[in-house]
């Protein structure tokens, strides 16, 4: 947030790229993985099935996850034991056979070190540019983009202050998780008054920003939940991934989870959400 408290980017015009942190897949990489938004947590058994089969059998030499893996995440210390313990050690084997890497998003800001090494996972910092075979991808999660959500951007310049993580994180577990659960309640209101439509798209001249001063032709962001491919001026990209839900009770709600893959052959939408 600007010293004059406005949301980033409404002021000034569009969003300045953050300071970027660059992964050079090696050589033997031929196929990346890139997925977002499932929104894990207990009581979602055929979207935890289905990453899981995907996470230990894929054929590609790299897992990137752009945000949102988890629905919420309180602390490190609630994964000594439980769901988000079971989550862990499922990545932890994964990790033996390819590279995965993590993006903190919205609802999982909070997943720390001592989660990720213990599980056998790389941090990947909010942007990241990723070269690999030739072209460069630039991977965040989306919601700092959504610069026209202003009590949103408002909440998410609070809530990622060290102070406020502090202070949190100092609260018993608890305590954490009941503060989590109200948060939720108030975003499953908001989802069911208003639908998807609430919640503010990327600022488009801000995408042309970021993707003129890192250098980049492909966006690549989840966090909307509208799965998509947009063109960007200059004969550029960007790709919106899919959230996860395999688990709706409501037959017209659609099931969804899908993978986005980068090779050789360039970038392929892999639909997971048909029965085996």
């Amino acid at each position: 947030m600007s010293p004059s408290g406005a949301a980033p980017g409404t002021a000034q015009g569009p969003l300045p790229l953050p300071e970027v942190h660059r992964l050079v897949a090696p050589p033997h990489w031929r196929a990346v993985d890139l997925l977002s938004d499932l929104h894990l947590q207990e009581g979602l058994p055929a979207t935890l099935a289905t990453f899981r089969e995907h996470l230990l059998h894929t054929t590609a030499e790299a897992v990137l996850i752009l945000g949102d893996l988890f629905e919420v995440w309180v602390g490190d210390d609630a994964a000594a034991d439980g769901f988000e313990h079971h989550c862990a050690e499922l990545l932890r084997e994964a990790s033996r056979h390819r590279w995965i890497g993590f993006m903190a998003g919205n609802r999982d800001f909070l997943v720390g070190p001592n989660f990720l090494s213990g599980a056998g996972v790389h941090a990947l910092p909010d942007p990241t540019l990723l070269d690999f075979q030739g072209q460069r991808y630039l991977l965040t999660h989306g919601d700092l983009l959504c610069i026209d959500d202003l009590d949103y951007q408002r909440f998410r310049a609070q809530v990622r202050a060290a102070q406020w993580r502090a202070g949190f994180l100092a609260q018993p577990l608890a305590q954490r998780r009941e503060i989590a659960a109200g948060l939720r309640r108030a975003s499953e209101q908001r989802k069911r008054e208003h639908g998807p439509e609430a919640y503010a798209d990327l600022d488009v001249a801000s995408v042309e920003r970021w993707l003129d001063d890192s250098g980049a032709d492909v966006l690549v962001h989840g966090h909307t939940h509208r799965p998509a491919s947009h063109p960007v001026a200059g004969g550029r990209c960007r790709h919106v991934l899919s959230d996860w839900d395999l688990d709706a009770a409501d037959p017209g709600h659609p099931r969804r989870a899908e993978v986005l893959r980068l090779s050789g052959a360039g970038v392929v939408r892999l639909d997971l959400s048909a029965p085996c």
